[in-house]
């Protein structure tokens, strides 16, 4: 009988007709015993373990799918060396390995799936419209109780979310107004040219950025810059179990984490609308000049025949949409779990949610003032 050899690299030899497994027959020396298995002869009688140091169920599973489980279970009964452990361990494997498997057949779509599906949606947009109304009740609630108690206003936090949200969105917010301006002017210039209108390619630039563009650029760009930050700064904290030392401390998480974020964008946005609207205006007055032949004092002219209704009723959509991405943000950061994957997956829905909003409000808005010929 072979001495054991553990901590020896696992090997095979050849001697009188049987199989003789030597050294550690574990997972670190895979590879080199699956490639001295496949080179094996298949006349031999037995196996001898005598010299079998570690056995694992990494080697156990190579000589499970070598010898099948029939042939292994009959080489094991003619190893009286083997050990009771080892010998039920082989036995487990080789039964594991010979068990065929069963394909699981990919789930049918049916209409009824379809229309589960969609329920199932319905019915998570509803709870969640649900929820961002109640949370922008107790917003209000919150910002009533705080008002007539100007001790309790946070004001450096309000000037420092007012910065972030507001003067560091600026260069942003202008540059793509601006660029946004140029196209619109300069693809209404293109239509317009056909019927000698070219003119109006400034009435065309002031009602759109007055009316619509001005804003909505803004707020979506808020929406993509602002909203996420929010859900990341409320969702890390609540993941660092800081919101928890709040409440602990009688601290309200309404009156020290949302109210400055929602009023700060609620100063923010207006004075944003107004930038967008300046800038959008210059990059048309580009396309003017250099395209189209209008000088700047006529350009400017022009400018000042539309009527000043136009950018009120622009403008007066801009605290609505402040307040809406404030509380998506603010929300989607306290459902926020403890892991960095669901600080990602509300971060992102709370982009989308504020976009989807921003869109949607604005396009009922355009009709109620459509309607009411505002």
């Amino acid at each position: 009988m072979m001495q054991k050899t553990k901590g020896m690299a696992g090997d095979i030899r050849w001697e009188r007709g049987a199989l003789q497994l030597v050294g550690d027959w574990t997972l670190p020396h895979y590879r080199l015993l699956e490639r001295k298995l496949g080179k094996i002869p298949a006349n031999f009688t037995r196996i001898d373990f005598s010299g079998l140091g570690a056995l694992d169920t990494a080697g156990a599973s190579l000589l499970a799918w070598r010898f099948g489980e029939e042939r292994l279970k009959a080489l094991i009964e003619e190893a009286p060396e083997l050990s009771s452990e080892r010998r039920a361990l082989l036995l487990a494997v080789g039964a594991a390995a010979g068990r065929p498997t069963e394909a699981v057949p990919a789930p049918r779509r049916t209409v009824a799936s379809l229309l589960a599906d969609i329920g199932k949606c319905v019915i998570d947009g509803i709870k969640g419209l649900g929820a961002l109304l109640n949370f922008a009740g107790l917003t209000l609630v919150s910002l009533v109780r705080v008002l007539p108690h100007p001790k309790r206003w946070r004001l450096v936090s309000l000037v420092s979310h007012i910065q972030q949200t507001g003067l560091n969105a600026v260069p942003i917010v202008a540059l793509l107004t601006f660029l946004v301006g140029a196209v619109v002017a300069f693809l209404g210039a293109t239509v317009l040219a056909i019927f000698g209108a070219t003119i109006y390619t400034v009435d065309l630039v002031a009602y759109a950025f007055e009316r619509e563009f001005g804003v909505l650029l803004a707020a979506i760009l808020l929406a993509g810059r602002t909203a996420s930050a929010f859900t990341a700064q409320v969702g890390s904290m609540k993941v660092n179990e800081e919101i928890d030392a709040l409440q602990a401390q009688g601290l309200d998480p309404m009156e020290m984490l949302v109210l400055p974020r929602v009023l700060a964008l609620l100063i923010s946005l207006p004075l944003l609308t107004f930038v967008a609207v300046a800038s959008g205006m210059v990059g048309g007055a580009v396309v003017a000049v250099f395209s189209l032949d209008i000088s700047i004092a006529r350009y400017l002219e022009i400018i000042q025949t539309v009527h000043i209704q136009h950018f009120l009723t622009g403008i007066a959509k801009a605290p609505v949409f402040a307040f809406v991405i404030a509380i998506i943000g603010c929300l989607e950061g306290f459902k926020v779990e403890g892991s960095a994957r669901s600080v990602g997956d509300h971060t992102t829905s709370s982009v989308v949610q504020s976009i989807f909003m921003v869109i949607l409000l604005d396009a009922i808005a355009a009709m109620f003032f459509m309607e009411m010929k505002w």
